[in-house]
């Protein structure tokens, strides 16, 4: 078993040296088998995923990091965590679902957090940790600081398209990533040979550029020697590594599966040669270690785990009264007013956003802007013109077609402490980012326990009007109102067009900017020392006494037009910009809708489960005594957005529907 490298990164087999190895991987071993006993006991729950087998990729590979260096786990992450020095107490009282867990009881057995020893946790979803991994370490690149992210993965997130798109970032932006795969031979219950064309993994990096190595994952040493060599390399040039381990998991998948896809036989063949059989034996043999230290080794992880569980059972659970905490990090402070200046200036919507850019490039380095054609071509919608030639290609990052990829890099790179603006084309391109958006940054303050904050902003043009037909047309912003951990803007005015962006930066969550198609031309004035806004509380456009009109982004100028025939008829509609989906400022609507006794939406999402069903919904909850006739809405047609012009303006609501279902409000017809 002896290792032939002579490389100044080869481990010293001294005796404290091996029996720290020997000693990691008998406490991942037997804290796993204690954890099966707990789920039998059903004291644990859910989906429990173990790592026995495997446990020489994590002693080898994590003591070979510094603490600077930053972790990316998958959701069969226990032994990395406990290599890494998150304390057994408190991943075992995080498997319990205790308040004293690591992750304060919210995360789980996969989603292991300790922002101390800065590891970013286990993630459920197959390959979902790589894109992050490639933002943590863009976040170390942009100001050279020499560390490393490690991030680790089983073979079956190899066939899935993060793992691709972050291969392709992290070699083209040189990014300093020590990729991990622990192959052990099985995705779920599909073997390897069943579900990849290209069986040898470690050749699949080199299509980008990536050096790889392969190690023995059964041989602490040979991963040792493996992970020195490959994070020595990254240090050096400041580019990614990639290292297959080939392992073999004993246990099932998880504690769900019968494990009937392979016979008992295969798994004793591989415990044969397990890890720590393995290096005991070669230690025993060597006169490196003897029985009696490996027995005392034993006595002292037994304690420890009894310790462990002794301090879980003991613990407290989360109280109910905090099941709200830690979905948004403390409310920012609303930025200062600017004082007006009184000089007027003339310019576009789309002016007003690259001014809301430049303003937050200029102020603050810790921002950058990244997307699909945001530097050379100026953003599709040329918000971004100019900004590459002013800032340079390290704050203005034209990315590749890999939607998920560069929303999970801006997530990772938020949660490192930089200030990201993602740019996704359109509103329908964010559906291939939804995964990142939905499961890492809306989820990843609450499953840490408060934690790791994501302070990102994600703009996106979104709307129809301009004949893109179906899949171009898509008006989703009621959809991302949906998910808690997210805040979701829609500014229609020049004056939040200019100012939201900022204020969002400030915000300690995920701010999703959505930006109507049909604006980005529309010009008008505003004030010279305009700046940022608070971005909480919707505005009323238009004051009134007969109706209430509630809207927000591109129907807003729709609906003020409306209130202007209405009021040639002699109707007094009062005007409301939502302005914030997520949060919604009720308390303006309810205010507006008691003083008229009626209220309209109008929203270009579709009717059926829309925005505008969760305003009138709200509205009859907290309103319904004052209303003098039941809230009406104006929505989309239940269709995809069509091509032709005049089928296109009938699908999504134009001034004549408004004005007449505003008079039907009234009783008018």
């Amino acid at each position: 078993m002896s290792p032939s490298d002579t490389s100044a990164t080869k481990p010293r087999l001294d005796r404290a040296h091996v029996l720290a190895l020997l000693r990691q991987m008998i406490r991942i071993r037997r804290f796993e088998d204690t954890c099966a006993e707990l789920y039998t006991q059903e004291k644990i729950r859910g989906f429990l995923h173990l790592y026995d087998g495997e446990e020489a990729v994590a002693a080898g590979v994590i003591p070979a990091l510094e603490p600077r260096d930053r972790i990316v786990a998958t959701y069969r992450e226990h032994g990395h965590a406990l290599v890494r020095g998150v304390p057994m107490t408190a991943v075992m009282a995080e498997m319990y679902g205790k308040a004293e867990g690591c992750s304060g009881g919210r995360g789980g057995s996969m989603h292991l957090f300790d922002a101390a020893r800065k590891f970013y946790g286990g993630n459920a979803i197959v390959g979902g940790g790589l894109p992050l991994a490639t933002g943590l370490a863009l976040a170390d690149r942009m100001p050279d600081s020499g560390c490393v992210t490690a991030c680790f993965f089983g073979e079956g997130a190899v066939a899935e398209g993060e793992f691709h798109e972050a291969m392709n970032l992290a070699a083209l932006w040189q990014l300093p990533v020590l990729f991990v795969c622990e192959n052990n031979g099985y995705a779920m219950g599909s073997a390897l040979a069943r579900t990849e064309a290209l069986t040898d993994i470690s050749r699949k990096p080199a299509c980008y550029g990536i050096e790889a190595r392969q190690a023995d994952g059964m041989d602490v040493v040979a991963v040792e020697v493996a992970a020195r060599s490959a994070i020595a390399k990254v240090r050096e040039t400041g580019a990614p590594q990639f290292l297959e381990c080939l392992t073999y998991r004993f246990r099932a998948h998880s504690m769900f599966d019968p494990q009937l896809y392979r016979d008992k036989a295969e798994v004793e063949r591989w415990r044969q040669q397990g890890p720590i059989v393995k290096f005991r034996g070669w230690l025993l043999e060597n006169g490196l270690i003897h029985e009696a230290e490996v027995a005392e080794i034993e006595q002292q992880v037994d304690a420890e785990i009894a310790d462990a569980v002794a301090y879980a059972e003991a613990g407290g659970w989360v109280p109910l009264e905090s099941l709200t905490a830690h979905v948004l990090g403390p409310p920012a402070a609303p930025p200062p007013a600017p004082a007006p200046s009184g000089e007027l200036v003339e310019m576009t919507y789309r002016e007003a956003l690259r001014l809301g850019l430049r303003d937050a490039l200029e102020r603050d380095e810790r921002v950058f802007l990244m997307g699909e054609d945001v530097g050379a071509y100026g953003g599709c919608y040329a918000v971004s013109k100019g900004l590459l030639d002013e800032f340079g290609e390290a704050r203005i990052r034209d990315t590749p077609l890999s939607e998920s990829g560069f929303t999970g890099a801006g997530i990772g790179a938020a949660a490192a402490g930089m200030r990201p603006i993602v740019e996704l084309m359109t509103v329908n391109f964010s559906l291939l980012a939804l995964d990142q958006i939905l499961n890492s940054a809306a989820t990843l303050r609450h499953m840490s326990g408060g934690q790791f904050g994501v302070p990102l902003v994600i703009r996106m043009a979104t709307g129809a009007g301009k004949q893109l037909a179906a899949q171009h047309s898509h008006s989703l912003e009621g959809w991302y109102a949906h998910i808690p951990g997210l805040k979701v803007l829609a500014p229609a005015t020049l004056e939040d067009a200019r100012g939201m962006l900022w204020s969002a930066l400030q915000d300690p969550d995920p701010v999703l900017i959505f930006e109507n198609v049909m604006l980005y031309n529309r010009s008008g004035k505003i004030d010279s020392a305009a700046g940022a806004v608070e971005i909480a509380s919707a505005a009323i456009r238009r004051a009134g006494t007969d109706l209430s009109l509630i809207t927000y982004g591109g129907s807003l100028f729709k609906v003020l037009e409306a209130a202007e025939v209405l009021a040639a008829e002699g109707i007094s509609a009062e005007v409301i910009d939502l302005r914030s989906l997520r949060p919604l400022d009720e308390a303006t609507i309810i205010a507006s809708v008691a003083r008229t006794r009626r209220a309209l939406v109008i929203d270009e999402g579709w009717r059926s489960g829309g925005l505008a069903a969760e305003v009138s919904a709200r509205i009859m909850e907290q309103a319904f005594w004052s209303l003098d006739a039941p809230v009406g809405r104006v929505c989309s047609a239940e269709v995809p957005i069509p091509y032709a012009r005049h089928l296109e303006q009938a699908a999504i609501p134009q001034v004549p529907a408004i004005v007449a279902a505003a008079r039907a409000l009234l009783g008018g017809g």
